[in-house]
């Protein structure tokens, strides 16, 4: 069955559904990896992609966002980077599969006992929650903000990026 659009799943509502033990046939979180790049290297430069609204973000558009990021990156600051994920897609979204088409009113029960089966992972992010984060020197500061701003289209909510220093 085909990925329902993103809209379905944007709004924070309801209780959070995160037991794993609970429930079976939860699929895999898509977020490959959380720390990119440079791992060893204490960078000057913190770059964060925050949001602007209060969503739901599911890990495959979490994935999209960091693979644009990180390609970005290591093509014009290889090794010079750190890119860390910050938030762990913890919410199980449900899904009703319902029957569609022609003949489909004698094979389905409607709205009947429709709790759903999980369907995939998201993060529930407030205003001002911080998505992404890389760290870098200052010589890579536009290749950075770039970088985020690629990332900010994979998202289904707005993002602004916040720019500063750690301390030495």
């Amino acid at each position: 069955m085909t990925r329902k659009p993103a809209r379905m799943y944007r709004k924070v509502e309801g209780q959070v559904y995160t037991r794993r033990e609970y429930m079976g046939g939860v699929p895999t979180c898509r977020v490959t990896q959380f720390d990119t790049g440079n791992l060893r290297t204490a960078f000057p430069l913190v770059l964060s992609l925050g949001t602007e609204e209060a969503a739901q973000v599911r890990d495959i558009a979490l994935e999209a966002a960091r693979v644009s990021a990180v390609r970005v990156l290591e093509k014009h600051a290889p090794n010079e980077f750190h890119l860390k994920v910050r938030r762990f897609p913890h919410q199980i979204l449900r899904e009703h599969k319902m029957a569609m088409g022609a003949g489909a009113d004698r094979i389905s029960d409607g709205m009947r006992r429709a709790f759903g089966k999980p369907v995939g992972h998201a993060v529930r992010a407030q205003i001002g929650t911080e998505l992404l984060t890389i760290y870098t020197t200052d010589a890579h500061l536009p290749v950075a903000k770039e970088a985020l701003r690629k990332a900010s289209h994979k998202l289904p909510v707005p993002t602004r990026v916040r720019i500063s220093r750690r301390p030495s």
